[in-house]
């Protein structure tokens, strides 16, 4: 057998002992797990973590990384018992909306493959016999609970053993009670870690350390974006009801249970009850008096990871918990602990290599959960170059540099413990921090009454109250009908006053939030060639819509390249994960050929964008610029420098909304002229500024993908309808192989456009989508076409559903009748865009 890399694990806890058999059972056979407590009892967050798996996520990610941990722990076994209990999951509602809610949920398990059902409180109080027959407290009774079957409990403590016997059995090292004091590097990578008894050689390291990842990745000048906080989870006293029902002492026969609108969960522990709650005040731990506790002092009651409990803040919990199960008021607390977790900025886990340090990875910020999935995308990533799971919401790289201070990093990592069983809408943006991120039109936007959204922590117009008095002038074909209360949330209806501006006359749109890069070097052209699908070696002043491409032809990323000059480029990229790839990719060609450097920068935040679009929108630009505009002065899918009022502008003509215009580059200093010029040579047309609200409808009539949610790396170009997107005059270029292969293979699905037959249902995004009444597919975009009068949506389908056949689409329980529907719904000649 050949020699595999030498990769060391940081952490033997459960996601590095499960990372340790992926990587064991793929073949690579030169594997050492570091861990700084003894291997029987780490002392990190898999020592005590209660063990409950609720698969169901909004995520698909999430809930496919839920979905193989339960099947490998159900797989993991010694002595005729598995590590995972499929006892079964019941989230309960004991309001009207968390019932809703909860229907919201069953959507999104149908829709990622999990078996679930609502049930009423009759058969609630059947699975879970201990829960109360009559009113809460507050008033409030159960109103029904979604029961998955297939959840249930994972022994994760006892997985981590049986692990680390079966990969010690591969020729996997465990070296535990050793610390790890220091990563050692040369040219850019790591060579080795740093222990108290020496270093131990390595091409790859990967921290799986929990909570201690933060501290690990300053070892190498790594920002993790995670804060540890501590979770209180108490045992009861044996209660009468459970005496004799179970193993001692966690065995357990009931469901497991969440109580979300008191934000408690709880589970069997023999005859005793767990409860673990969110309900108290968020706890960030300093790691700096973060208790040492030695090999010979660790126990299940005393470990790093088992901070003191604090009763006061349990209090209203115990009191909540004994109104939802009476058999409790019998009981005491019999052990209770503040336990330690990770928390993120968005609530998912760090997973990827670090952009500056080659070889060296991360898994932080991972619950039992997810655990074996992740360690099998992670095993997938590292050798074989990608996760076959879509990791573009988990990655290490996904968040914008004020994302990853100490301060962002506290305030949002505690607010998603707050917030982390409430009822949240897709839409709905954190009330803190806000304003961090701003364009220089943000005085004017707030001036007309721009309501904001945030994204990557820039403020987004999403509609404008200054546009409230258009309603009183709206043609009656261009009048929405009234939303049902979910999709009526962060929406207005401005929004169909505002496209229907753009459509008639002209709009403005603040378009700065994209992400630009500036590509330079005489390595330009060849680095975007080799990632890129299009054909980028055109003459400057060409623009061209591309992918950027897996190495199994999924797509990675859309983007815009705009030739600017020779060797200078400007990109239009979706995120700071595109941003780390481009540049890791420059500093590997320009290392390997000197002559070939090329530099990407980011220009993002020094630069802005307005979006002039409308039949209308050659008239107002020509009351500034005597600069030559016209079809054949500047052609669709072109740029050039031009002149504006005088200010110094690069025009692209690209419409993102499907209308004539430009997207207008200025560097930032100059943006709140521009913005100021146009607004005024615009009011003798009728030009208005415009949101989010308008441009997602518009976007979505003309067909327009957006990635991460219409497509991501587990879909390739010709399924996703991209297939123009790829040169049909160039080979040479990162997943042409595997693009080729299967494009000889019949696709199995494909992004299909789908308008509801009612004429006024809007849903809003991953909802389950039935053909001849059995679940098959998911929508991805949806919103009313304000100019088309119908609402519409984008959903992936199995290819043999094709254009005008009837679907349903399941929304609260309910079922909309839909039809598949050509594209694009909007001016599928172009004549507009060109014109």
């Amino acid at each position: 057998m050949s020699a595999s890399p030498r990769v060391v694990i940081i952490g033997a806890g459960i996601v590095g002992t499960n990372l340790a058999d992926e990587l064991a059972s793929r073949g690579w056979n030169n594997i050492t797990v570091v861990e700084q407590g003894p291997l029987e009892l780490a002392g990190g967050s898999t020592s005590h973590a209660p063990g409950l798996v609720f698969q169901t996520n909004p995520s698909k990610t999430m809930t496919e990384f839920a979905s193989y941990t339960v099947d490998k722990l159900l797989s993991l076994s010694a002595d005729g018992v598995s590590c995972f209990n499929q006892l079964g999951g019941l989230e309960l509602a004991t309001t009207e909306v968390r019932l809703q809610d909860l229907k919201r949920k069953l959507g999104y398990a149908t829709s990622w493959g999990i078996e679930g059902r609502i049930i009423d409180p009759d058969e609630c109080g059947k699975h879970y016999p201990l829960l109360t027959t009559g009113a809460l407290a507050n008033g409030n009774e159960v109103l029904g609970g979604l029961h998955v079957p297939t959840d249930g409990l994972a022994s994760a403590a006892r997985a981590v053993q049986l692990l680390i016997s079966r990969t010690r059995q591969a020729g996997v090292t465990y070296l535990g009670s050793t610390t790890v004091t220091g990563i050692q590097q040369a040219s850019g990578r790591v060579t080795g870690v740093e222990t108290a008894d020496g270093v131990i050689p390595a091409d790859i390291v990967v921290s799986c350390a929990g909570f201690w990842g933060r501290e690990l990745g300053k070892m190498v000048g790594l920002k993790v974006p995670l804060l540890p906080l501590a979770h209180q989870y108490v045992k009861t006293t044996p209660l009468p009801e459970l005496k004799g029902r179970n193993e001692l002492p966690n065995g357990a026969r009931l469901p497991i249970l969440r109580f979300q609108d008191k934000d408690l969960y709880y589970r069997e522990h023999g005859d005793r009850i767990g409860i673990g709650s969110y309900a108290h005040r968020p706890m960030p731990v300093d790691m700096e008096r973060l208790p040492r506790v030695g090999a010979e002092e660790m126990s299940d009651h005393r470990m790093p990871s088992r901070l003191d409990f604090t009763m006061e803040d349990f209090l209203p919990a115990w009191e909540d918990s004994q109104d939802l199960l009476p058999a409790l008021r019998g009981a005491r607390i019999e052990d209770g602990f503040n336990g330690i977790f990770s928390f993120t900025p968005d609530g998912g886990p760090l997973l990827g290599e670090s952009p500056d340090v080659d070889g060296f990875f991360v898994a932080e910020a991972v619950w039992v959960t997810h655990s074996a999935g992740v360690a099998r995308a992670m095993a997938e990533l590292l050798i074989e170059g990608q996760s076959r799971t879509d990791l573009h919401g988990c990655e290490l790289t996904r968040f914008e540099k004020v994302q990853t201070s100490d301060q962002y990093v506290s305030e949002t990592s505690q607010q998603n413990f707050v917030e982390i069983y409430d009822v949240l809408h897709p839409l709905q943006p954190k009330e803190s921090p806000r304003d961090l991120r701003v364009s220089p039109f943000n005085i004017r936007q707030k001036e007309l009454g721009a309501f904001f959204l945030e994204s990557a922590g820039w403020e987004r117009p999403h509609w404008f109250e200054a546009n409230r008095g258009l309603l009183d002038e709206l043609p009656a074909q261009w009048q929405a009908p009234e939303r049902d209360e979910w999709s009526a949330m962060f929406h207005s209806p401005i929004s169909a006053a505002e496209a229907w501006k753009t459509r008639t006359a002209v709009g403005l749109y603040d378009m700065t939030p994209l992400k630009r890069l500036a590509v330079t070097g005489p390595g330009a052209l060849p680095l975007l060639q080799r990632l890129s699908t299009g054909n980028i070696a055109k003459k400057p002043g060409a623009v061209t819509y591309c992918l950027l491409l897996a190495d199994d032809g999924g797509i990675r990323s859309d983007v815009t390249v705009a030739r600017l000059a020779e060797e200078q480029f400007q990109l239009g990229v979706n995120s700071n994960v595109d941003f780390d790839y481009l540049r890791v990719e420059a500093r590997k060609q320009s290392a390997a050929d000197p002559a070939r450097w090329v530099h990407v920068s980011d220009i993002t935040g020094s630069t802005c964008c307005i979006g002039l679009w409308g039949p209308l929108a050659r008239e107002v630009i020509g009351k500034l610029s005597t600069d030559d505009l016209s079809n054949e002065g500047l052609k669709y899918f072109r740029t050039k420098d031009i002149s504006v009022g005088g200010i110094p502008v690069t025009a692209m003509r690209l419409s993102y909304v499907g209308e004539l215009g430009w997207e207008l580059y200025t560097t930032a200093e100059y943006g709140l002229k521009l913005w100021d010029l146009l607004f005024e040579a615009g009011k003798e047309h009728g030009i208005i500024a415009a949101g989010r609200g308008a441009f997602n409808s518009m976007r979505l009539e003309k067909g327009y993908r957006l990635w991460g949610t219409d497509m991501t790396s587990q879909h390739h170009p010709y399924e996703a309808g991209l297939g123009f997107s790829i040169a049909k005059d160039k080979e040479d270029f990162v997943g042409c192989e595997a693009l080729a292969a299967s494009s000889e293979q019949p696709a199995t699905r494909a992004l299909r456009c789908l308008t509801m037959d009612d004429g006024t249902s809007v849903v809003l995004g991953k909802e389950p989508v039935y053909v001849n009444g059995e679940a098959a597919g998911y929508v991805t975009s949806a919103a009313y076409g304000y100019s088309v009068r119908k609402p519409l949506a984008y959903a992936w389908l199995p290819a043999s559903v094709t254009e005008g056949d009837a679907v349903e689409v399941e929304y609260f329980g309910g079922r909309i009748a839909a039809t598949v529907t050509a594209e694009p719904l909007f001016d599928p000649g172009m004549e507009r865009l060109r014109g």
